[in-house]
């Protein structure tokens, strides 16, 4: 095998057979002509593409590996690793858009030349390559240009990137990056002092002109290659690696606005070489408060009157060691607004980060009486997989814009209050929003408490009427059985994996929302077009990731929803197989714990080595009629519990708030 052939790994092959990874070490063990590795290591092998795809094929597992995948394979087993892949493709990308015609025929010693002409022109001297394009990464990377477009293709394998190695980089969500540069508002220079990735910089809307730098010097080389390529032709791009603190590439700057989500918790951020530097014009930063040191050089690099949005821990607003210098930014007018994010909104996602609004003093304008805060912790719903960005944005700048055309703006309760600075200048000078709001008001108060008692007691007659009738005791059933595996060969159902589908408008059904029984609540992600697999009336969708047994047949109210990773859809042939009789099959204990494998920190579930028993159709609707009833009551006990939860949590809101009296008739 040629030293530079593609490799993949157990991972891989099962996202191109469209199996779980159990599936890929079953063929390992019983076919004795799969392939043998060719590197990595021996829990995690690696084998050649071209010998996969070609026993895949021969096994009628694969039909043709999809293009967007064998790029990335390309990418991720490239002999000089995948930034150095990635870096290559991004300056191939940027050549084919901007010089479609130079291109074509040169030489790989050539070729790297014009690469870098392009680079230099863009970026000086910082990120030019250093060994030739590999031929098989160039064809991969154009034909996909072809297909979906070079800025797209660049989208694609980055998100891939960083999607296989998570822990590695702090990322800044997307919708998270659209709030803070709307937070911002338009801006014709917007400068990130640590870009990243450049994820804050690509949400900014439509500057003329971006600045960014990173300390890391492969993750500021992607995020200039993914700003070149996401923005306009004329936007002038600047990205330069350093850390910004110590050797500030953009030290004359005055840009219109600053986003930026600095490292948190940093002891060495220069606090010893940096004790005069002209920055720190609100105090100098104590060691531990590396934050507040990210938000003075923000200050000093944006124009008089400019915006700045950072990315904040909660600890921040209330150290004590930072007390001064958060009091002086409060009477000079720099900090306008204090928001305080869902916890999950980035990472640490355990923590419920803080966003801070800034603007610079200047153009003769006084000091604003008043500090914005707002609180949107609440709007996280318990257990759901994501959070309700559009909630949360709307709520978030309703509040802003109406505070900052006005200087103030309406409370309420518990979301949003303009406090006046004075008040906040005492010994702590704390600005969580939290300790300052006000608790919402129990929601429709006693009578609202009512509507809700009156709803658990008819959801509890309803529970009483549901109630399965008593078990009739039976023997152990010895029936013939099949897998889901063999009925999908025999064509009586169809199975489809979930995955990250890109085509827009579908709500997504996820994880939770099987487990949970709710409405789909997930959102499909960025990325280049690609067709989401969507549901239908009497699909079974079950997850995988082994949190109990669980399957949901589809209904019309969940229809054309689209499938969330670690989801199987099973779309049984109405001639051959019930739905109900399906689901419920599939929910058995037994039959899971025999289909499942076990980590060392998790279970996975084989869809394909379920068991069904091989019944007539009337049987099957006998059985599915009484998994169907199950369900119902099972549905109409979780309503119950969540009305008796809100029930209880109300009567507490409402007495220890006064909105209800102790007095009368227990509730």
């Amino acid at each position: 095998m040629p030293e530079n052939a593609a490799e993949v790994t157990a991972a891989g092959i099962a996202r191109l057979a469209g199996v779980g990874r159990a599936a890929v070490s079953n063929w390992r063990r019983r076919h004795a002509d799969f392939p043998r590795p060719v590197g990595g290591t021996d829990t995690s092998p690696a084998f050649a593409l071209a010998e996969v795809e070609a026993w895949l094929r021969g096994q009628g597992k694969l039909a043709e590996v999809p293009l967007r995948e064998r790029v990335w394979q390309q990418v991720e087993s490239h002999p000089a690793g995948a930034l150095t892949a990635l870096r290559q493709a991004g300056a191939v990308l940027i050549l084919v858009r901007d010089r479609p015609d130079d291109w074509a025929g040169l030489r790989p010693h050539d070729l790297t030349e014009a690469l870098n002409e392009v680079l230099v022109l863009r970026f000086a001297e910082q990120f030019t390559l250093g060994r030739p394009v590999e031929q098989a990464l160039l064809r991969g990377v154009c034909e996909l240009a072809a297909e979906l477009g070079p800025r797209q293709t660049y989208e694609f394998l980055l998100g891939r990137y960083l999607d296989a190695n998570p822990r590695q980089h702090t990322l800044t969500p997307p919708d998270l990056a659209e709030l803070m540069a709307a937070l911002a508002g338009p801006a014709r220079t917007v400068l990130d002092p640590a870009c990243g990735t450049g994820a804050l910089l690509r949400a900014a809307e439509a500057p003329e002109a971006v600045a960014g730098q990173d300390a890391d010097r492969e993750l500021a080389a992607l995020a200039a290659l993914r700003l070149a390529l996401h923005a306009d032709p004329a936007t002038d791009v600047r990205v330069r690696a350093g850390d910004s603190l110590r050797a500030d590439a953009f030290a004359g700057l005055a840009a219109d606005a600053v986003l930026c989500h600095p490292p948190f918790n940093e002891r060495n951020w220069g606090h010893d070489e940096l004790a005069y530097d002209p920055r720190w014009e609100y105090g100098f930063p104590a060691r531990t408060e590396s934050e507040l040191a990210w938000v003075q050089h923000a200050l000093a690099r944006v124009r008089d009157g400019g915006t700045v949005v950072l990315l904040m821990p909660p600890a921040a607003a209330s150290r004590r060691s930072g007390r001064r210098i958060r009091a002086d930014l409060l009477r000079r007018g720099a900090l306008r607004a204090v928001i305080a994010l869902p916890a999950g909104a980035a990472p640490p996602h355990g923590i419920p980060l803080h966003l801070w609004v800034l603007r610079r003093p200047g153009n003769g304008d006084s000091p604003t009486p008043h500090l914005l805060l707002v609180d949107t912790s609440q709007l996280a719903v318990p257990g759901a997989e994501k959070l309700p960005w559009q909630t949360v944005r709307s709520t978030v700048l309703d509040a802003w814009r109406s505070f900052d055309r006005h200087g103030t703006t309406e409370e309420r309760p518990g979301v949003r209050r303009a406090l006046k600075v004075i008040d906040l200048l005492d010994d702590d000078v704390d600005l969580a929003p939290a300790r300052h709001l006000p608790p919402p008001v129990t929601p429709g108060g006693a009578d609202g408490l009512a509507d809700v008692r009156d709803r658990l007691a008819a959801t509890l007659r309803r529970t009483t009427e549901l109630a399965p009738a008593p078990a009739v005791p039976g023997e152990p059933a010895r029936w013939p059985a099949t897998t889901v595996g063999e009925l999908a060969r025999a064509g009586a159902l169809v199975l489809r994996a979930g995955g990250p589908g890109t085509a827009p408008g579908p709500a997504v059904l996820t994880e939770h929302d099987i487990l949970a029984g709710t409405a789909p609540s997930g959102t499909l992600p960025d990325g280049p077009p690609e067709e989401p697999v969507l549901t239908e009336p009497g699909d079974v969708v079950v997850p995988v990731l082994g949190r109990g047994a669980a399957a949901r047949v589809v209904d019309e109210a969940t229809a054309g929803a689209a499938l969330g990773r670690n989801l199987y859809l099973l779309r049984p042939d109405p001639a051959a197989l019930d739905p109900w009789f399906l689901a419920g099959f599939l929910r058995g204990t037994a039959n899971n714990r025999q289909a499942s494998s076990y980590a060392s920190t998790s279970t996975r579930l084989d869809v394909r080595r379920l068991q069904l028993p091989r019944l007539p159709l009337a049987d099957q609707r006998r059985y599915g009629e009484r998994f169907r009833t199950l369900a119902a009551f099972e549905e109409t006990l979780r309503l119950a519990g969540q009305l008796g939860e809100q029930l209880v949590q109300g009567l507490y809101d409402g007495l220890t708030d006064g909105t209800v009296r102790p007095e009368g008739p227990q509730v």
